[in-house]
């Protein structure tokens, strides 16, 4: 069975908190603003949502944030440990059937991250709204303008992670279910259908400066359904290897991130919920 309601009037993790299924910090159940499902279902090809992945970003009080107010100098004394992010895996639902993993980061973390153009956090931006379990002025304003995140560098972030992936195809022995798969299948189509779509959804942002997740849903599926061979798995990653390597020398995308642009929408989002920073930071040209 899938998640409960597809949008929340409360956070995911305020509700699994009040039920007693996890115990995270005591700030974080209501400084979520944002939660989205990923994983499979955002993707398009979810054959079993038994398993929902959440991915999201909080934003911390304030003294979390800028530590310098609660009196801390930093490099002196001891030191705050900095809230970045809070992961429970497998956490059973028996009352909707379902298992969450749940990954929730700090604004500033998250924003960072996006920044650099992880795969897993541009994605969690860009997920179809029927993926939102929960949302937040803060978070739609990173949603409203997350193309100013999109950079050259998401080649290489996603080359990498596909990369990663057809190495684990080649290499990795199966554990758990992957092993009905590769008897199956003769190799792991899961491994296999997440390197095409890294790939695929690099020739997105590299050409249509955008990502839509769900835009190779059928020709993932025929990978998961065993239509693709591991032979042309790998002729299609070495092929599309090469397109991608002249896509990245014409595209008219930055080559790096508008960090000050960034920090700026990072800003807009702390204020929306602090109100004014005054007193909290100083920003040159902000006044």
């Amino acid at each position: 069975m899938n998640a409960p309601a597809a949008r929340y009037t409360e956070s995911l993790t305020a509700q699994l908190t009040t039920r007693g299924l996890i115990k995270p910090p005591k700030f974080l159940p209501s400084s979520v603003c944002y939660e989205t499902q990923m994983g499979s279902v955002a993707y398009g090809v979810s054959q079993d949502a038994s398993d929902v992945d959440v991915y999201g970003f909080c934003i911390p009080p304030q003294e979390i944030v800028f530590p310098h107010l609660a009196g801390v100098i930093d490099g002196f004394g001891r030191q705050r440990q900095r809230f970045d992010q809070y992961q429970k895996h497998h956490v059973r639902d028996d009352e909707h059937a379902c298992t969450y993993d749940m990954n929730i980061y700090s604004i500033v973390r998250y924003v960072h991250l996006c920044m650099e153009n992880n795969p897993n956090m541009l994605e969690s931006l860009f997920t179809p709204m029927s993926c939102v379990l929960y949302t937040s002025p803060a978070a739609a304003l990173l949603r409203e303008r997350r193309r100013l995140f999109l950079h050259k560098g998401s080649w290489f972030k996603f080359k990498g992670f596909a990369y990663s992936q057809i190495h684990k195809m080649r290499t990795k022995e199966p554990e758990g279910k992957r092993v009905a798969l590769v008897e199956r299948f003769g190799f792991d189509v899961k491994f296999a259908y997440h390197a095409v779509r890294l790939m695929r959804e690099a020739e997105q942002v590299l050409t249509e400066h955008d990502l839509d997740l769900q835009a190779h849903a059928e020709e993932l599926l025929q990978i998961r359904r065993g239509e693709w061979t591991q032979e042309e798995v790998e002729s299609f990653f070495e092929r599309k290897e090469v397109e991608l390597e002249a896509l990245y020398a014409q595209s008219t995308l930055p080559h790096s991130p508008d960090e000050d642009a960034i920090k700026g929408l990072l800003l807009d989002c702390l204020e929306e919920v602090y109100g004014s920073l005054d007193g909290c930071i100083v920003v040159p040209g902000r006044g």
